[in-house]
């Protein structure tokens, strides 16, 4: 009967004690979507003809510069997120 009893109380504080509180999950998911943005910026510069090369398109600022640190932003903030400490309640 004790051993049940363990049991129980095992399984109903679990779901209030996880390893990575609420508020950090809702921060990951952030990141997650600047890393998504990130990606969504790279795409295109492609040409319908193959025979034509638009260099300024393929290689423009957004795919190049901003795209790459967009998506560098995004795994930093992820890894802040998950480093994250809870603010105690006094």
């Amino acid at each position: 009967m004790a051993t049940l009893k363990k049991i129980t109380q095992i399984k109903d504080s679990g779901n209030k004690n996880f390893a990575i509180p609420r508020q950090n999950y809702k921060l990951m998911a952030i990141g997650c979507a600047i890393i998504f943005l990130g990606f969504l910026l790279m795409i295109g510069g492609g040409n319908e003809d193959p025979a034509k090369f638009d260099a300024a398109e393929m290689f423009s600022f957004r795919r190049i510069t901003l795209a790459p640190i967009t998506v560098i932003a995004g795994f930093i903030f992820v890894g802040y997120s998950i480093m994250r400490k809870p603010k105690e309640n006094k």
